[in-house]
C-alpha cells in the first residue's frame, strides 16, 4: 500500500523554515484553527491574517500546490475524510485498494500509521506532557469517548498502579459535572477523542480549561477540536482497509507514555508495585508460579 499523502497540516510542519514571515502570518492562522480558516476564498483568508493575496499565493506554492484551488480542494478532502462514517471510510480505500491479500494490505497500512505517528511527536512535547501525567501534586483525570473510552480505561489501570490520585471519569456524560466540580488548577485531564469528534467530550474540555486543568490529548491525524484548549496534543494515524479507523498507533503512544511516567518516578513508582504485590498475595486474586 502507497504511502497516504501529507496533509496540509504537514506540509506547514516540513516547509515552515523555509515561509517568509508574511507567508508564516497565514501559515499561523491556519494551524490555529485547522482546516477552517483555509476554506474560504484567497481574498478573504488573506484579509483574515493581515497578509495580501499573493503572500498566500506563495506560500501554497511553496508547500507544492499549483495553486490556491489546488490547496483549497485539499483541506476540503481533508474535511470530508475527518467527518466520514464507517461506510464511506469502506468506500474510499475499497476504490483504491491495491491488488493482494487482506491481511498484507492491513500489515502495511498499520506500519505506516506507527511510521507517521511517531515521526510527527515532538520528543520535547512528550516529555513536558508525560511530567505532567506524572505530577502527583496535581489530580490525574482520564476519559475517553464512544469507541476511545477503551483506551481510557487501559490508562487508568496503568496510571492507578504508577501513581496516586487518579480519577476514571465514567463514560456517562451527564456525571461529569461531578468530576469538574472538584477539579482545581494544576490538575491534569487526558483525554481521548477521534473522529466523529464528540461535543460532550469538547465541552469537558473548555470547562476543565477554564479551571486551570492542564489537557493531555491523544487524538487522529486530523485533531480533535480539542486541541485548540490542549497543553499537549498528540496526532495518531488511524485509516487501515477497514469501515473503522485503527487503534494500534494509539495504544502505542500510550503505552509509551505510561512507560515514560513509570520511569519519571521509579523509586516511588517500585515501591507502589511492591506494594500492590503484596496485596495481591494477601488476596489471592492471582496464581502464583514458582
Amino acid at each position: 500500500m502507497s504511502k497516504p499523502p501529507a496533509t496540509v497540516r504537514e506540509l506547514i510542519r516540513e516547509n515552515y523554515s523555509s515561509l517568509t514571515q508574511s507567508e508564516r502570518k497565514f501559515a499561523n492562522l491556519l494551524l490555529e484553527n485547522y482546516p477552517a480558516a483555509g476554506l474560504a476564498s484567497i481574498t478573504i483568508v488573506a484579509a483574515n491574517a493581515e497578509v495580501s493575496t499573493p503572500t498566500v499565493a506563495r506560500m501554497v506554492q511553496k508547500l507544492g500546490f499549483k495553486g490556491y484551488p489546488q490547496f483549497h480542494q485539499a483541506l476540503l478532502k481533508e474535511l470530508e475524510a475527518k467527518v466520514s462514517g464507517p461506510t464511506k471510510r469502506r468506500d474510499n480505500w475499497a476504490s483504491e485498494a491495491p491488488e493482494g491479500h487482506l491481511l498484507n494490505r492491513f500489515s502495511q497500512a498499520v506500519t505506516d500509521n506507527l511510521q507517521q505517528t511517531f515521526s510527527n511527536i515532538d520528543s520535547a512535547q512528550f516529555d513536558a506532557a508525560v511530567h505532567q501525567l506524572a505530577n502527583t501534586e496535581g489530580r490525574l483525570y482520564v476519559v475517553g469517548g464512544r469507541i476511545t473510552r477503551a483506551l481510557a480505561d487501559y490508562a487508568f489501570t496503568h496510571f492507578q498502579a504508577i501513581r496516586q490520585r487518579v480519577t476514571h471519569m465514567t463514560s456517562s456524560s451527564a456525571t461529569w459535572p461531578h468530576y469538574v466540580l472538584d477539579m482545581v488548577e494544576g490538575d491534569t485531564l487526558l483525554m481521548f477523542d477521534v473522529r466523529r469528534y464528540e461535543t460532550n467530550l469538547q465541552r469537558l474540555a473548555e470547562l476543565a480549561s477554564e479551571r486551570g486543568v492542564k489537557i493531555v490529548l491523544i487524538t487522529d491525524q486530523w485533531a480533535s477540536p480539542i486541541a485548540s484548549v490542549a497543553e499537549h496534543t498528540f496526532n495518531c494515524w488511524v485509516e487501515i482497509p477497514s469501515a473503522w479507523d485503527s487503534n494500534i498507533a494509539t495504544m502505542m503512544l500510550l503505552e509509551a507514555m505510561i512507560a515514560a511516567t513509570q520511569e519519571e518516578s521509579w523509586d516511588k513508582t517500585k515501591d507502589r508495585y511492591d506494594r500492590l504485590d503484596e496485596l495481591f498475595d494477601m488476596t489471592r486474586l492471582f496464581r502464583k508460579f514458582s
